[in-house]
């Protein structure tokens, strides 16, 4: 038996786009893990500027994804996946020149609206030819291969920070190289079949009632985790920072995160294609809860090295799942235009948790403990609700066929 035959999920597109999603995040997370510090310490800007860049940041993807989710469902998606790489390697570029804050601004801003243009699209290619019933593995696949990239490039950067006589803005031109080459990657993705108008496609935006109709009443407790849920520049960054961990230290708990994060969303991709999918998103959200509480919590550095690899399994938890639910309840041809609204909705939240928790960051015993304490709190919430609300949430959301398995 061939191993096409025996993976059937595994096709062209998801081995090409993992390829490029790896280099990408290389990139990225090269560049992401100092870029509080040089903020901060190399171009002297305030805490909150920190939560202001990265909340901006994904505010200009979360309109970027519901923009691309629509013209997904209209156009061919290989060019729109390729323009959104090759604006995020020129908002590092940017970030590489930046000699003052609102220059890194203006190139984060960049670097995740060519995020939100890709994604969608991508997510949509990556469904297409594999049944429902195996979106967790596609999606937890890709996510790993993605993690994978948060990896090297932090190790990377860690290497080349050591090699540069620890100068961070050398640094960040390395990140260039591999954004450029994931760019290049893009080109052997093959589109199927053109996604042209017709009747799966209407002019009209993408209409949610075409969902089942408790969707968003039995996916609120998920939905209530966004508002407080904000970057990872502020919770994974700048507080491990201020607990006492060097630049050095700060990039290794990162590439700790990253290792739990790639490791565990291929086995919860595919444990949600087995299990309720709310019940593998409540453990994500209780990972959450631990990792914000943890934080919020403790004073010695060295619970950092325990904590991150926790949050790692949140991310793990969540993000292949939710992507996995939303293309099993969307029609064929309205995947993208359903992808970006709920990733552009998500995005547009994060950007007010980003706000709120720079502002709120030196309140009370200062260094994030408010916003760490509050959000862990709503995520321990969260993570209750769904699993005491159990079965009852799988019905509408279960991939097509799970029924029939449970039955034998």
């Amino acid at each position: 038996m061939s191993p096409r035959t025996e993976r059937p999920w595994l096709t062209r597109n998801l081995a090409v786009l993992s390829g490029v999603s790896l280099l990408q995040d290389s990139a990225s997370e090269l560049l992401y893990p100092v870029l509080p510090v040089f903020l901060t310490v190399v171009l002297g800007a305030p805490p909150a500027v920190v939560g202001l860049v990265e909340g901006l940041a994904e505010g200009g993807a979360a309109g970027a994804r519901l923009v691309a989710g629509r013209l997904a469902d209209r156009f061919a998606r290989r060019p729109l996946v390729a323009a959104g790489y090759g604006l995020a390697a020129l908002g590092k570029v940017l970030v590489a020149a930046a000699t003052g804050w609102p220059v890194v601004l203006a190139g984060r801003v960049v670097d995740r609206v060519g995020k939100g243009l890709r994604r969608t699209p991508r997510d949509a290619l990556l469904a297409d030819g594999v049944a429902p019933s195996e979106f967790g593995r596609v999606y937890g696949f890709h996510r790993s291969a993605d993690t994978l990239g948060a990896v090297i490039g932090p190790l990377l950067g860690l290497a080349a920070y050591a090699a540069l006589g620890h100068r961070i803005r050398p640094l960040l031109w390395v990140a260039v190289v591999p954004a450029v080459a994931s760019v290049l990657l893009v080109f052997a993705v093959r589109e199927a079949r053109p996604a042209a108008p017709g009747p799966a496609h209407p002019d009209a935006p993408v209409d949610l009632a075409r969902l089942p109709p408790t969707y968003w009443a039995r996916r609120r407790p998920a939905h209530g985790l966004r508002p407080v849920n904000f970057p990872d520049a502020l919770l994974l960054l700048l507080r491990a920072g201020e607990l006492g961990l060097s630049v050095g230290a700060v990039i290794l708990v990162y590439v700790a995160f990253n290792v739990s994060y790639a490791a565990l969303s291929f086995p919860a991709g595919a444990l949600a294609d087995r299990w309720p999918r709310a019940r593998v998103f409540a453990i994500g959200l209780g990972c959450f809860a631990v990792g914000y509480l943890g934080l919020g919590l403790v004073g010695s550095p060295a619970w950092v090295w325990v904590l991150l690899p926790v949050y790692g399994g949140f991310a793990a938890c969540t993000d292949a799942v939710g992507k996995a639910w939303i293309s099993a309840l969307a029609p064929v041809g309205r995947r993208g235009s359903a992808q970006g609204v709920f990733q552009g909705l998500g995005g547009l939240a994060v950007l007010a948790a980003g706000l709120w928790a720079g502002l709120l960051w030196s309140a009370g015993p200062g260094a994030g403990v408010v916003p760490l304490l509050v959000s862990g709190s709503v995520g321990a919430l969260a993570a209750g609700v769904l699993l005491a609300a159990g079965r009852g949430l799988e019905p509408p959301l279960g991939a097509p066929g799970r029924g029939s398995r449970r039955a034998r």
